[in-house]
């Protein structure tokens, strides 16, 4: 199975003439570039949504939890979906496509809202585009690369993908002070870089042809194997620690004291983005070399070693330092954490796991967060912190105990 899915990448490297890495097919980079130009029309609306709510459409904090939970628990089950109908039909780019378009078409309308429903509406459309593409986008790139270089693939698409959420706000923030556009302005114009991740996933993206599965059909929602449960739940253990990053955010405006800006907020979240991007893009092809689970792990104690650090920082330095780390973390979870997915699955149940997993992380971040702001609201900050810390450390004693290796399936 690993010399077939590998074969069209020897035959693109000895066309090209020269040995290139694996990971570095055309699917990967086209897939990079879609997912860079998606989050940047994302971020363009999803940082201004609360100044939009409170301010525009008059609606006070409870609006913005609901338009937030509703999105995810909307994607999260139309990811579990998708992905395993994405096993059985003939195309996943088909799925990924109309994922991609229903997002960007919906995203643009809040310029349009009226009222808070109307966001809650849109938003939630746009989460069914994002879920409707996102296992299969996966498992796409999981197919798109030999096995031992997964971690690379998956490392450098959410590198992208962080990078899209450094630009997005950026160019919303030049459009708003100094093209001097209005808000809704700035949400309709996100709907140019969404219809040119369109014609970049039209165009570039070629997906590989499958083999026939062997055996009966698997359920549409088969439970998950049992090398797949030892997975599932130091993910799980380490979705409940990693809170929204929203909060390590707030902790180093809190040392820094400058709570009321309404500049330091985006700032402080494009520098911790700008800083998981290059993470995931240095740090992603680790796993492939040193092993996927021990990597995995790794980045659940730097995790732990962040949170705590936050937890008991006591000067903006400290907490910016341990807020980079933080952001380091992502770069040694993210892509050997998809690989151990891709490497869990038979090919043609891979979508089906894909959606498994972003199951298990979207249902879970709402409690995560949740828990997370409460505890820091009955307390302090390392009421919240420390727990979170503990979280982590479990999941890293949880995942040393994986192998080592990822399945070459």
């Amino acid at each position: 199975m690993a010399a077939e899915e590998a074969s069209e990448f020897v035959d693109g490297a000895s066309r090209a003439g020269r040995a290139r890495p694996p990971w570095r097919s055309k699917n990967v980079l086209a897939l990079g570039v879609v997912s860079l130009l998606t989050d940047i029309a994302s971020e363009m609306i999803a940082p201004l949504l609360p100044l939009f709510l409170t301010t525009t459409l008059g609606a006070g904090p409870a609006a913005l939890g609901l338009v937030e939970g509703v999105a995810d628990a909307i994607a999260s089950l139309v990811k579990l979906w998708a992905g395993a109908v994405s096993d059985r039909v003939k195309s996943r780019k088909g799925l990924v496509l109309w994922g991609y378009a229903i997002a960007a078409g919906a995203r643009p309308l809040v310029a349009l809202a009226g009222t808070a429903w109307h966001v809650v509406a849109i938003r939630a459309l746009d989460r069914v585009g994002k879920g409707l593409r996102t296992a299969p986008r996966d498992a796409l790139l999981a197919e798109a690369v030999p096995p031992e270089t997964r971690a690379a693939a998956f490392g450098f698409h959410r590198a992208m993908d962080h990078a899209g959420a450094v630009l997005g706000p950026l160019v919303a923030l030049f459009l708003l002070t100094q093209a001097g556009l209005e808000l809704r302005t700035v949400f309709a114009l996100a709907v140019v870089p969404g219809v040119l991740s369109l014609f970049v996933l039209a165009w570039k993206v070629r997906e590989p042809a499958r083999a026939a599965p062997v055996g009966p059909r698997a359920p549409l929602f088969a439970p998950p194997t049992p090398g797949e449960w030892r997975l599932l739940l130091p993910i799980a253990l380490y979705t409940l620690a990693a809170a929204s990053d929203l909060f390590v955010v707030l902790r180093v405006q809190e040392l820094l004291g400058f709570e009321g800006s309404l500049v330091a907020l985006p700032l402080l979240w494009v520098a911790l983005h700008m800083v998981k991007s290059t993470s995931s893009w240095l740090l992603g092809r680790l796993g492939d070399s040193r092993g996927h689970a021990r990597t995995m792990a790794l980045g659940f104690l730097a995790l732990a070693v962040a949170c705590g650090g936050l937890a008991f920082a006591s000067s903006p330095e400290v907490a910016l330092a341990f807020a980079l780390v933080h952001g380091v973390h992502t770069g040694l979870v993210e892509g050997p954490q998809r690989a151990l997915v891709a490497g869990h699955a038979a090919a043609h149940l891979r979508g089906a796991a894909f959606g498994r997993y972003h199951l298990v992380a979207g249902v879970l971040a709402l409690p995560a967060s949740a828990g997370f702001g409460l505890l820091w609201q009955w307390g302090d900050a390392a009421s919240a912190f420390l727990p979170a810390a503990g979280l982590a450390l479990l999941a890293a004693a949880c995942a040393a105990r994986l192998p080592a290796a990822v399945k070459q399936t």
